[in-house]
Parts: C-alpha cells; sequence; structure tokens
C-alpha cells in the first residue's frame, strides 16, 4: 500500500466481500454521498442502501449495497454492510421484479402492508438497479 492509496474491506454477516487495494471511495452515508481520499480523518458513520463507487487501478467500480456502517480509521475503510453485490453480479431482471413488488406492496398502503419493510425493499431494488446499470 502507497500513501495514495486506501484498503477498502467490504464485510456482510454471510462473508468479506472484498478487501482490496484503492485510491478513492464514494459511499451513500446516512445524510448523502460521501467521498473518501487517502489520509481522511478517522470516521464512523451509518450508511443508507446505495451505490458504492470506487476506483482501483484497473478502473472504476461499483457496488450495491443495503445499509450498514462505515469506519475510517488510517488509510483503512471498513463498510459493514447488511448487504452488498458488485455490479457485474448483479441479475438486473431479479432486481426489477423486486422494485414492481415494492412499488405495488406500497400502493395498497393501510391494507396490511408493513410500509417500513416495502421502503426498506424499494430503496435496496432501487440501489441494485442503479449499480448494475450505470
Amino acid at each position: 500500500m502507497t500513501e495514495k492509496t486506501l484498503i477498502l474491506e467490504i464485510v456482510t454477516p454471510e462473508r468479506v466481500l472484498m478487501r482490496e487495494e484503492v485510491a478513492t471511495v464514494v459511499v451513500p452515508a446516512a445524510f448523502g454521498y460521501l467521498g473518501v481520499l487517502p489520509g481522511h480523518a478517522p470516521l464512523v458513520t451509518g450508511l443508507t442502501p446505495g451505490v458504492v463507487r470506487f476506483r482501483s487501478g484497473d478502473g472504476t467500480h461499483r457496488l450495491a449495497i443495503g445499509g450498514g456502517f462505515m469506519e475510517i480509521a488510517g488509510n483503512k475503510v471498513v463498510l459493514l454492510a447488511d448487504t452488498a453485490e458488485r455490479a457485474e453480479d448483479i441479475d438486473v431482471a431479479r432486481a426489477q421484479r423486486a422494485y414492481e413488488r415494492a412499488c405495488q406492496r406500497l400502493k395498497r398502503r393501510g391494507q396490511d402492508v408493513d410500509e417500513l419493510r416495502a421502503e426498506a425493499a424499494l430503496k435496496r431494488a432501487v440501489a441494485r438497479l442503479k449499480a448494475a446499470r450505470q
């Protein structure tokens, strides 16, 4: 690792998705997207469902996360994500179906629909679709 790079580690409850040397990271933080460069101040913040972008020697990459937390310490960024999926691994048709199901549930508000759960499913589906299509 050089002074111009970071170690990015993305961990889900199931596995360590990746541990890689990167130049920059952009995450969907609790109050908007947050960029991280080498030498960033220590930080712990919540993450919302969205698209994580990072740049490494072989280009810019994307993945969808379903929320979680981020810790920055030294030149290491750790994302503890509820769910995480690389853009190239996303099944777009399945994500589109999940989006449509969530929209249908939200149209039936008040009819035995768990609105918070439906809204969370919608946000996750949107994140997956954005990551796959960018």
